[in-house]
């Protein structure tokens, strides 16, 4: 089965998202993180824990988590022959240049600023349209 992981702490966004995928029939599954680490037990199978598999088409990742935050979970990724050409997708609530170019550097697809109301946001609009059409 296709699918796409969010890598998320806040329950609130990762509930939206979910919700998100069901309104704009997204068809593939969800599978959801709530930091690096666990994104990594699901992209590896470490820890006991069953790998997504085959490997998710899009990875959608918030930089600010504990445990591991989304720029050493880049980093990770990036370094691991098998999971270095997933695209991912930042969604964050930082603004920062340094942030945005650290992404750049480990090589994101897309930079998506939150908060995001999947219910009325016409960004959001077009960005599950972008992820629908990448997904395809």
């Amino acid at each position: 089965m296709r699918s796409v992981l969010l890598v998320e702490d806040d329950f609130f966004d990762t509930m939206t998202a979910q919700k998100a995928f069901e309104k704009f029939s997204v068809p593939h599954k969800l599978y959801t993180a709530f930091n690096g680490l666990e994104a990594l037990d699901l992209l590896l199978g470490t820890n006991g824990v069953e790998p997504i598999r085959p490997l998710p088409e899009i990875i959608l990742l918030d930089l600010n988590m504990p445990k591991m935050n989304g720029h050493e979970f880049l980093a990770e990724i990036r370094a691991n022959p098998e999971l270095a050409r997933i695209p991912v997708f930042i969604t964050t609530t930082s603004g920062m240049d340094v942030d945005r170019l650290n992404a750049q550097n480990l090589g994101v697809a897309g930079y998506i600023l939150k908060p995001l109301d999947f219910e009325s946001s016409t960004d959001m609009v077009d960005s599950m349209s972008l992820l629908e059409k990448l997904l395809r």
